[in-house]
């Protein structure tokens, strides 16, 4: 992380002693100087003072002389700026002090009450700390004196005050600041301020009369000063306007949700105040420009402050986005543009939820901006508020919004997958609105596969917000798709690589080709074969409903292979068991019997159809594991549902090869719940079935020869195998002999000399006593039955070591009752 030399340091202030460091406190102290003149030991003395405070993870305790010195440096206006930032710094790391003396020496000074300012948001633990600082700025704003230009810094120290504590201006100061915001929103001068005189030679000591703002293409601005005019310089109230701009969305969000709640009552002021045009509307803030937009609104200073503030910035936004046609004559100013679309769309979509009278103003501009973005993906980010604003206010101007969604879940995913801030804000627009996206939007969860691109190419940076989004995505009809969709999610992550490196890599270009290796090279040729296009198109489908996996997932696979080592597809594998548990999670608080059995088929079918990337499935057969027992005690008689698949499975030692530790449990789920007492369709010939192809597994992976090679299961999948081929035994009583006999071999087979080798003595000797147990239980078949049979709560897996759960809890009860101490038996 740091430089060598760095770290050193780093170590060198975290180990200083005690003693060393009150002496470093005193030399500092004494060289703080009380003049304006500064010597560099003094700024390397405060810089290795920082270091020492900010090094450790606690706080320090600096000595009252100093820190009164570094307060007085902090507070001084002929003070270097060097020294008030290193002051800053070091208070701001230091153990709470007394706010009360720095509020002493607040000043007009923008320098200084702006270094003032990041020490007391840093302290203050209340709203009486801020209090203080917080008059200070309002009286501020409040009583300017003519020679003293406005403190620019003042807004963004207030909107930091407000946003740690809302409750902290009253009323009157709310409606205080609400006036000067919408007096510099729409007030700001629309000529250029003085520009600085070089002092050259020929300078004139006329004062030359200030050019006008111009627009971004270059004409000259004729309408009200926004942030989209350009100009040389600016004068203060432009720097104003530009300040209150960038509070105003947080501002209306936090203070305006008192104002008018009747649309009605709101309309009817608006109607009394256009009767009287000849109001004086002259601002507080010197100004010299009306706008036409605003003509209809000229007497608007009638209106309360909160309503006021609410017309000038509905007034400035929709000039904003009409600037936003302007084309741009530089770059810079193109992406303005596109930052302003964003904001003054979110400022009007918060106005129009406050007031519902500017939504017929404002529909008539949105839809037209929509009408003019829609089409270019270069103002992708920006038709996210629009969206917003039809999911919010189209029901209101009773206008169709469909087709505004159907372009947002179906085009964006689908071209912009690979551009990460538009993915954040996309998947933070759905978990914003997902409870009204689910009810009103048809095309939400039918486009799920599109909304996957985003965590399949992003995988690491979107995660935690998948995790809250997917539930909502699932629905009973989609189910099914959606976990063929998961479980493929590194399929599509190296898919849309491909898709991404051919659209970037010509076809005639194969020397480029060459360059991404071999392997990645015979995936894009696979990619740009006619023969797999039908896979490829499948896997980078819009929307659902086109089936629920592929019949050729395999041959899918083949074509991938040469993409299992990229990071991109690695991280995604990784992320695919967390979103596992969490879609089994909910699909099983909503899931019937037809939709968990057609869960058990697809954990059946693709547990042997994962992509081949290191560990994948090894960790998804655990997910299968888990939630396989979770499914199984949701519906028991699944096992009767789905007994030939289940038959075919357990019934083959193929089926150990590659998952041994899911083929553990679905044995364990049949010996479990393979009983009458779950289902009265569990005949003998059923038990008969199931206990003849387990039995055959056993006995298959126990003829161990001298020669044979090591052996590749575990332990507890003997012993799993064993106790389920004893419940069934026990639930038929015609087959105990043959489980008896079976059993009776497994100690001849665990002192052989290739179990030896592989299995330590521990395990063997749990293999015997576990055998040995068994066996003796089905010497009594009527105790068998009853010790063996399943537990109607469902215990947890028995694994091979776990004697706390190697018998069901009647057993151990009657242990308990049984044991020599117990006060039943006779003395």
């Amino acid at each position: 992380m740091y430089a060598s030399g760095t770290e050193s340091l780093i170590k060198q202030a975290r180990e200083i002693q005690e003693e060393e460091l009150q002496k470093f406190y005193g030399r500092i102290s004494k060289h703080l100087p009380s003049t304006k003149d500064v010597g560099g030991e003094v700024v390397d003395s405060l810089q290795r003072l920082h270091l020492i405070v900010s090094a450790t993870k606690y706080t320090r305790k600096l000595p009252q002389d100093l820190i009164k010195k570094l307060q007085t440096l902090l507070c001084s206006p002929s003070c270097p700026e060097q020294l008030q930032i290193l002051s800053s710094a070091i208070l701001r790391e230091s153990l709470p002090l007394s706010l009360h003396s720095l509020f002493t020496k607040l000043s007009q000074d923008n320098r200084a009450l702006s270094y003032i300012s990041s020490v007391v948001l840093t302290q203050a633990g209340s709203k009486e700390d801020l209090l203080p600082l917080c008059q200070h700025l309002l009286k501020c704003l409040e009583s300017r004196p003519p020679d003293v230009q406005l403190p620019k810094h003042t807004l963004p120290i207030l909107s930091k005050i407000f946003s740690f504590n809302p409750q902290i201006l009253s009323e009157d100061q709310v409606n205080l600041v609400s006036r000067k915001l919408a007096d510099w929103l729409r007030y700001a001068s629309v000529h250029q301020g003085a520009s600085l005189s070089s002092g050259g030679f020929f300078t004139s000591p006329r004062t030359r009369q200030p050019a006008p703002m111009t627009e971004v293409d270059g004409a000259v601005a004729g309408d009200f000063f926004t942030v989209l005019c350009v100009g040389q310089s600016y004068t203060e109230d432009q720097w104003m306007n530009m300040y209150a701009f960038s509070m105003i969305k947080n501002w209306l969000l936090t203070y305006d949700t008192e104002g008018t709640t009747n649309p009605d009552s709101a309309q009817l002021k608006r109607t009394q105040v256009i009767q009287t045009p000849h109001q004086d509307d002259r601002s507080e803030v010197d100004s010299s420009v009306m706008s036409m937009v605003s003509a209809t609104s000229s007497s608007s200073r009638l209106l309360p402050p909160k309503e006021r503030l609410r017309e000038k910035a509905f007034e400035y936004c929709h000039r904003l986005i009409e600037q936003c046609d302007r084309k741009a004559l530089k770059r810079t100013d193109a992406e303005l543009q596109k930052a302003c679309l964003v904001e003054s769309v979110a400022i009007m979509d918060i106005i129009c939820s406050e007031d519902a009278s500017y939504v017929y103003r404002a529909f008539p501009c949105i839809k037209a901006l929509y009408g003019r973005l829609s089409a270019d993906l270069v103002f992708a980010r920006a038709l996210l508020p629009i969206a917003q604003f039809y999911l919010n206010h189209s029901e209101t101007a009773a206008v169709d919004s469909e087709a505004v969604f159907f372009q947002l879940f179906t085009r964006f995913p689908a071209e912009l997958f690979n551009e990460p801030m538009l993915a954040f804000e996309f998947v933070h627009f759905c978990l914003h609105n997902v409870s009204i996206l689910q009810e009103k939007v048809s095309v939400y969860r039918h486009s799920f596969p599109n909304l996957l691109k985003f965590v399949a190419w992003n995988s690491p940076g979107l995660i935690s917000e998948y995790m809250e989004l997917l539930p909502s995505l699932l629905a009973p009809e989609t189910a099914i798709e959606l976990l063929h969709s998961l479980l493929d999610l590194p399929c599509l992550a190296a898919a849309l690589d491909l898709q991404h490196r051919s659209a970037c890599y010509p076809a005639q270009d194969r020397a480029v080709w060459d360059q991404q290796g071999t392997k990645i090279t015979a995936s894009l040729d696979a990619f740009r074969q006619p023969s797999y296009r039908g896979l490829f198109l499948y896997i980078l489908r819009p929307e659902a409903g086109t089936g629920d996996t592929i019949d050729r997932l395999s041959t899918l696979h083949e074509a991938l292979e040469g993409m299992v080592e990229s990071p991109r597809v690695v991280r995604c594998a990784q992320i695919v068991p967390v979103l596992l548990h969490i879609y089994f999670n909910t699909v099983t608080k909503m899931a019937g019997e037809k939709l968990i059995n057609q869960l058990l088929l697809v954990l059946l079918e693709r547990s042997s159809l994962l992509y081949n990337i290191k560990n994948f499935s090894t960790e998804v057969h655990r997910v299968f594991s888990t939630h396989l027992q979770t499914l199984c005690k949701l519906h028991p008689p699944l096992i009767v549902d789905q007994y030939k698949e289940l038959l075919d499975f357990s019934s083959t030692t193929t089926s150990i090869y590659s998952k041994e530790n899911f083929y553990t449990h679905v044995v364990w789920v049949i010996g479990e719940y393979l009983s009458v007492s779950y289902d009265p369709r569990c005949t003998v010939e059923l038990i008969t079935s199931f206990f003849e192809g387990l039995e055959a597994v056993l006995f298959e992976i126990t003829q161990v020869r001298q020669s044979a090679c090591p052996l590749f299961y575990t332990p507890r999948l003997l012993t799993v195998l064993m106790k389920a081929l004893a419940k069934l035994a026990s639930r038929s009583q015609d087959l105990i002999p043959r489980a008896s006999l079976l059993l009776s071999k497994m100690r001849s087979f665990a002192h052989s000399g290739p179990v030896a080798a592989c299995y330590s003595e521990e395990d063997t000797a749990e293999i015997i006593t576990r055998a040995h147990e068994l066996i003796n239980l089905l010497k009594l078949p009527n105790v068998a039955q009853f010790v063996l049979a399943s537990s109607a709560h469902g215990e947890s897996t028995r694994w091979h070591r776990d004697t706390n759960t190697c018998l069901p809890q009647r057993m151990r009860a009657i242990s308990g009752l049984l044991h020599n101490h117990s006060n039943f038996l006779p003395s």
